[in-house]
């Protein structure tokens, strides 16, 4: 059958990671949004794709399986987006495991260092953020990937901070009090192993590293495409990256990267705030899934 017009926000959080809707709650707000599809694409994790999937089918909103691989370069931390993998593959997932791994440690040495700046916060009182935050989550709460968005969730309830923003821009944004950066996978890695895995890489938001010589690295590696439209990027950003995606035959994505919103602030953009035409799933797939749209 015909792939269906209309446009695809692919890159989106959900209570699998460091979201703040469900993965159902997240395809509900693509339909109000009028969307023809979305990409579920967690932090280190697949646990929220096959809700969103069953929510889709219910609801005529195709789902891209997706994932957002953590990973440094340069002491810098880059994101690399991986659609349509594998998710039945054992080695893939116990690869993203160890991921959550390392991210596990390194929440606790911002608890630690937060600790040691007099603030009082313990990872129970984080791991309890994040199960508030994942109550109606489907999965099991060892799949979630707790993020610095549930330590700041607990800095901002006990008066430490007055916002969330407060909470990043004082003690975990990168060069913050706080913040820590464990060793991780490099992207090159992340993009062996998304291709290992039968799916597809592709550089998240490349405009927040300014790091664009770490950008074009990864782009000489082999990765198939480029963020260019995300909400923190502006016009010059979208062109830029544009003019690198041309450059190299990358493929174009553009997503909201929405993570719910928090004090009634949306993080980072409302779903369907960026968005590519559906069209471009055609490119993203794996061979072995594209006939399935031919006509």
């Amino acid at each position: 059958m015909a792939l269906i017009q209309g446009l695809a926000d692919l890159h989106t959080h959900t209570t699998a990671s460091d979201g703040m809707q469900s993965p159902a709650e997240n395809v509900r707000l693509a339909k109000a949004a009028e969307l023809a599809a979305l990409a579920i694409t967690d932090h280190d994790t697949v646990a929220g794709v096959a809700e969103a999937i069953r929510e889709g089918d219910r609801l005529g909103v195709t789902i891209v399986p997706g994932v957002e691989v953590s990973t440094v370069a340069d002491g810098t931390d880059i994101h690399i987006l991986g659609y349509y993998t594998n998710n039945d593959d054992d080695k893939w997932l116990a690869r993203l495991a160890s991921l959550r791994g390392i991210r596990d440690r390194r929440n606790e040495m911002i608890v630690e260092k937060l600790n040691e700046l007099g603030l009082s916060i313990t990872m129970d009182e984080v791991l309890a953020a994040a199960h508030h935050e994942s109550a109606k989550q489907t999965q099991q709460s060892s799949a979630n990937s707790i993020g610095r968005p549930h330590i700041a969730a607990v800095l901002l309830r006990k008066g430490f901070v007055a916002s969330m923003k407060e909470a990043f821009d004082r003690y975990l944004a990168s060069g913050a009090s706080a913040y820590v950066n464990p060793p991780r996978i490099t992207p090159f890695e992340a993009v062996d192993w998304i291709r290992e895995a039968g799916g597809t890489s592709v550089i998240a938001h490349p405009g927040l590293y300014a790091n664009d010589k770490v950008v074009q690295e990864i782009i000489n590696y082999g990765v198939q495409g480029i963020e260019v439209f995300h909400s923190d990027h502006g016009p010059e950003e979208e062109i830029r990256y544009a003019q690198f995606a041309e450059s190299k035959n990358l493929i174009v994505t553009g997503g909201s990267d929405f993570h719910g919103s928090r004090q009634g602030i949306v993080f980072h953009g409302a779903i369907g705030s960026r968005t590519v035409d559906i069209e471009v799933l055609k490119q993203l797939e794996p061979s072995w899934r594209r006939e399935r749209y031919d006509a």
